[in-house]
């Protein structure tokens, strides 16, 4: 990131994601970006498919991972592309912190339209690609595996085999 950059300015972190008890200290919204922008993800790890906005982040971008099929939200020029997601219950909340891998931060950013929303943020500089993950080739190539792959997950969870921290 080139030094002075507009959009680098301090931001509330919550960190790591990957536990239930780091949520979020008020109701905002979730901005999102990658695999939780489909609704049938949304609706196998929440049941429900949440009220949601076309939204994008300045200084931001949605970078492709080593080996990952999802993405991660890393600082760059230009803008991530994404969608707001409003009216989250605290167990909804709950459920998508723990869905999350700890390697992100769950943090408020400010949006290019002036709205807020928490995102979660990619902090392993370490498996971060140069090219921009690709939401279509997603949906044509993994999406239906990785929705039988999440509902696995929420059967565990509602188990509670994963996420009760």
């Amino acid at each position: 990131m080139p030094s002075g950059h507009k959009f680098r300015r301090p931001q509330a972190v919550l960190r790591p994601a990957g536990q239930t008890n780091r949520l979020p200290a008020d109701s905002e919204a979730l901005f999102v970006y990658g695999t939780l922008l489909f609704p049938d993800v949304l609706q196998v790890l929440l049941g429900r498919v949440p009220n949601r906005t076309v939204a994008a982040a300045a200084g931001w971008r949605v970078a492709a991972l080593a080996g990952r099929r999802y993405p991660g939200l890393v600082p760059g020029d230009g803008q991530a592309s994404g969608m707001l997601i409003t009216g989250l219950t605290p167990d909804e909340w709950r459920v998508l912190n723990a869905f999350e891998d700890n390697v992100y931060e769950l943090r408020r950013l400010t949006l290019t339209d002036a709205r807020h929303g928490w995102a979660y943020v990619y902090s392993d500089d370490r498996e971060v690609l140069t090219d921009d993950w690709d939401a279509e080739r997603f949906a044509a190539e993994h999406l239906p595996s990785y929705v039988q792959a999440c509902a696995a997950w929420r059967r565990r969870y509602d188990g509670g085999a994963v996420g009760r921290r």
